[in-house]
């Protein structure tokens, strides 16, 4: 008789492994948003590299300054449907499918870390700017990235993942 031991679980698809890394995730990003706060000048370039630059700004919208217009507890709420869907797609993707679930994760992380600076601050603390001589892309935060990498996450597992045959 020959044992079948099941596949285990992805990392990222049992909670206390993603509430954890979500945890870590946070904090690093409201200790360099603190960091950035306290000692990079308000709206003046601080050079990094060539066309990378570290420029201090409050974002009044949602990532990459969109909706900057709107009110901001209609962005709370937005933000706060984006984490209860993305945790429904988290808990109905298989548990085999670790990229999508890194993405949730990430989604949820970014999500909340400019929540948190909503609440504290009123705006969002951005300060990574990409530019050249003529072009600049808009002010951006790590908490912006790890939203940007998480939705790259899902559709990269959506792409991978094989399709079930049409029957």
């Amino acid at each position: 008789m020959t044992e079948q031991t099941l596949p285990r679980p992805a990392l990222f698809s049992r909670p206390l492994p993603i509430l954890l890394f979500i945890i870590v995730a946070v904090i690093l990003d409201q200790i360099v948003k603190i960091a950035v706060d306290h000692y990079l000048p308000l709206q003046e370039a601080v050079p990094v590299i060539p066309m990378l630059a570290l420029y201090r700004t409050y974002n009044l919208g949602v990532a990459f300054s969109m909706l900057s217009g709107m009110d901001g507890w209609f962005i709370v709420g937005m933000r706060l449907v984006i984490v209860a869907f993305v945790i429904w797609m988290w808990h109905r993707t298989g548990k085999d499918r670790w990229i999508a679930h890194t993405g949730f994760a990430l989604i949820i992380a970014g999500a909340l870390g400019n929540l948190i600076d909503r609440f504290l601050y009123g705006h969002v603390i951005d300060y990574i700017l990409f530019h050249t001589e003529t072009w600049s892309f808009a002010v951006f935060n790590l908490a912006d990235s790890f939203i940007t990498i998480g939705a790259g996450c899902v559709i990269l597992d959506e792409l991978l993942q094989p399709k079930k045959s049409e029957s």
